[in-house]
């Protein structure tokens, strides 16, 4: 495919193709790939205006070598379902929990490690909070709610949301055409190029982005994640509580390079920090020494359960 064309599978209503290279399944309102055989890795992607598991395709293509891996669609992208309806940081939360079922019947019992990336990172760690005997090793690829010197340690279950924002954005007059602005083929290269912070994007994932963006409902949940309901306001509470080994890792170039305030765990014992000379997904740009680190991370012995935290969150 010539890097200018729009992918065929953007057409309007077209059937979405598979992000990734593994079975395919349901889990009631929800999609989910699964591959490989041994220890299970579940992997929660980015979101943006055109998220899906194709976020996390180089990722799930290396681990299924030595993993059974899970790779999740979150409520109202990719695969599942894209009805219209409260998009939350609880529901997104909901989903990553709700994929300990089926991790459970294939894999049995016993901690699940998990990687997620961008604002996936929050959904994660609030599940790691919320269930954690049920998770290992914990991966952060690039995680929101450590920029700036801001301090994001507002009430439980509170979120960055703008209500007037959100009715703005979701009139009916102009909700769909403003999405489909967002999302065309150009738009998605920009914003996949600030991402980058370079124009060698990967091609793949930015075809699949701008079919992802085509399909019915697609624009319910990407507006109220533009309007910040999907960003937590108490997130660095969370991150804080996190007892499980953590691994966080970032960028230095493009969009997403703010850091400053991960100061605030960088003292603890159970998180290690890594950084690359690349944008947001470094694992797209410097496989090998991502994965190296990964796998490093990943191989060490499952942690002993935590006891349960009892604050809701």
């Amino acid at each position: 495919m010539d890097k200018h064309t729009s992918p065929q599978s953007a057409a309007p209503h077209t059937p979405l193709p598979p992000a990734l290279a593994g079975e395919h399944h349901r889990l009631g309102d929800l999609g989910y790939y699964v591959a490989g055989r041994g220890r299970p890795l579940l992997l929660v992607h980015s979101v943006n205006a055109a998220g899906s598991a194709a976020d996390v395709r180089p990722i799930f293509d290396h681990a299924v070598q030595e993993r059974t891996v899970f790779a999740l669609d979150l409520p109202g992208f990719g695969s599942s379902e894209r009805s219209d309806r409260d998009y939350t940081p609880q529901l997104m939360t909901d989903a990553v929990l709700a994929m300990l079922g089926p991790i459970r019947e294939r894999c049995g019992p016993g901690p699940v490690d998990v990687l997620g990336v961008s604002l996936g990172c929050e959904f994660v760690a609030r599940a790691a909070l919320v269930a954690p005997e049920a998770f290992g090793r914990i991966a952060l690829v690039s995680p929101t709610g450590f920029s700036g010197r801001r301090t994001l340690r507002g009430p439980t279950g509170s979120t960055l949301g703008k209500p007037w924002l959100y009715k703005l954005l979701t009139m009916k007059l102009w909700a769909d055409p403003l999405y489909r602005g967002l999302t065309r083929p150009g738009v998605v290269r920009y914003f996949l190029e600030r991402t980058w912070g370079s124009k060698r994007i990967d091609e793949t994932l930015w075809a699949y982005c701008v079919a992802t963006a085509r399909q019915p409902g697609a624009r319910f949940a990407p507006l109220a994640f533009l309007s910040g309901k999907l960003f937590s306001a108490d997130i660095q509470r969370v991150y804080d509580s996190i007892t499980q080994p953590v691994w966080a890792s970032h960028g230095v170039l493009g969009d997403f390079t703010d850091y400053r305030a991960m100061s605030s765990v960088a003292g603890k014992p159970n998180w290690r920090f890594s950084v690359y000379p690349t944008g947001a997904m470094p694992y797209f740009e410097v496989p090998r020494p991502f994965f190296n680190e990964l796998d490093n991370f990943l191989a060490a012995p499952a942690p002993a359960a935590p006891r349960p935290v009892l604050e809701a969150v």
